[in-house]
């Protein structure tokens, strides 16, 4: 089974999307997501002029050998750019195969672990009432686990907050569906750590009180604090009783994490900026975190991801597959699929994506009483349709940036 094409679609619904659409001789195709928020056109380059001309005459079925190819190839290894493109191919060949077989691409990795995955949401608001507003609505949506993310009082924007009012070319537009804008330069938001801290434990104590001590609830730092602060966050958010508290500091330097675990008990969830099982290693093995936050389509795809979660296994460390809305529903079902089929499954990010992606991307994963399933088409179950896609050309976007009070640029 020979690939006979490979064609790279750059659609912009609701947001930019890059997919990999690989077609062999016997007519089968297979989709693989390539999108990497606020860079895209980096990637689509990777794989039009440098990985396409590699995988035609290629036999389909040679997944890893594929794999090991086009990472260890290229000599200039890892990096996002690199990653998300060999991803892309990955996902699609699992897609083929999966077709191949006549089975959802789930049964191929093992078979199902569990009837769904639990998916957590995110709400969102400036203030607390537009906040428990969104937890209601996440609520009525079926959602059974809830990330909150909240505005702090003096800062005029802050990540994560859905009802932020976008600027830099975007006025009285909001964040909707993604926080990646439409503009020709990326747009300035402001940024305090101190009151931050001061204000995120009593929104947490409101939000307890408020929705009671058996729904699960998530936060994101967003990598904004250093390793001292993030203890002390963790620490103050004890009390009630956390899921997980995400990126809390940059991960990059990984011995930071020992300071935060001997400060805290707060479950650590970090990696969804990692791409590769190297940025784990310590993290992992000296059991520093307790979720593994990468994204399938910027870690390489299914093959590596399904081997960091077996070795993160090994620790009693489980997966929360990075998924909000620049992951396209083909990256989401790749994720989904995956995480019905490890044991160590922990939860599943989903955003919900808007109604023109929804059309470009046909899908058969469902979302029923807080859980995602895959669906059982042969292959991934998601197909790409292409005159739909052909109606939104791809869109110059970028994510804001964070300065300090006194101009010093700081992590978003």
């Amino acid at each position: 089974m020979k690939i006979t094409k490979a064609e790279v679609i750059v659609t912009s619904p609701d947001r930019n999307f890059v997919t990999l659409k690989l077609t062999t001789d016997g007519g089968l195709t297979g989709l693989g997501d390539a999108t990497l928020n606020g860079r895209e056109l980096a990637v689509v380059s990777y794989l039009k002029d440098h990985v396409a001309p590699l995988l035609l005459g290629k036999d389909a079925h040679k997944i890893e050998d594929t794999w090991q190819f086009l990472y260890r190839s290229a000599y200039w290894r890892r990096g996002p750019v690199t990653m998300a493109a060999i991803a892309a191919v990955d996902v699609a060949l699992w897609d083929i195969k999966a077709k191949a077989a006549n089975m959802p691409l789930y049964q191929l990795l093992g078979g199902a672990c569990r009837t769904g995955c639990l998916a957590y949401g995110h709400a969102s608001g400036k203030d607390l009432p537009e906040l428990f507003d969104s937890v209601r609505k996440h609520l009525e949506l079926g959602y059974r686990a809830i990330r909150i993310q909240t505005g702090v009082p003096g800062l005029k924007a802050i990540y994560g907050v859905a009802s932020n009012v976008v600027a830099a070319g975007n006025v009285g537009k909001r964040y909707d569906h993604e926080p990646a804008q439409r503009a020709p330069l990326p747009a300035e938001e402001d940024w305090d750590t101190r009151a931050y801290l001061r204000h995120i434990p009593g929104v947490f104590e409101a939000v307890r009180a408020e929705f009671g001590p058996e729904l699960p609830l998530l936060h994101d730092g967003h990598h904004r604090m250093t390793p001292i602060q993030a203890a002390k966050l963790g620490k103050s958010l004890e009390p009630y009783d956390m899921f997980w508290l995400e990126d809390c500091t940059p991960a990059e330097n990984q011995e930071a994490l020992r300071l935060v675990r001997r400060h805290t008990i707060t479950p650590l969830a970090i990696g969804e900026i990692f791409n590769t099982v190297w940025d784990y290693q310590t993290l992992i093995r000296e059991q520093l975190i307790d979720y593994v936050r990468s994204a399938v389509t910027h870690t390489g795809g299914i093959s590596p991801m399904k081997k960091i979660m077996d070795y993160a296994a090994q620790y009693q460390i489980k997966s929360g597959i990075h998924g909000p809305t620049d992951i396209s529903p083909v990256g989401m079902a790749a994720a989904t699929h995956l995480g019905l089929a490890i044991h160590n499954f922990g939860i599943q990010e989903y955003m919900q994506h808007g109604a023109a992606t929804n059309h470009v991307f046909e899908q058969s994963f469902t979302f029923s009483g807080g859980l995602l399933h895959p669906g059982d088409k042969p292959g991934l179950g998601v197909e790409l349709n292409m005159d739909e896609a052909g109606k939104y050309p791809y869109q110059t976007a970028y994510l804001p940036f964070n300065r300090l009070a006194d101009g010093t640029v700081h992590d978003w």
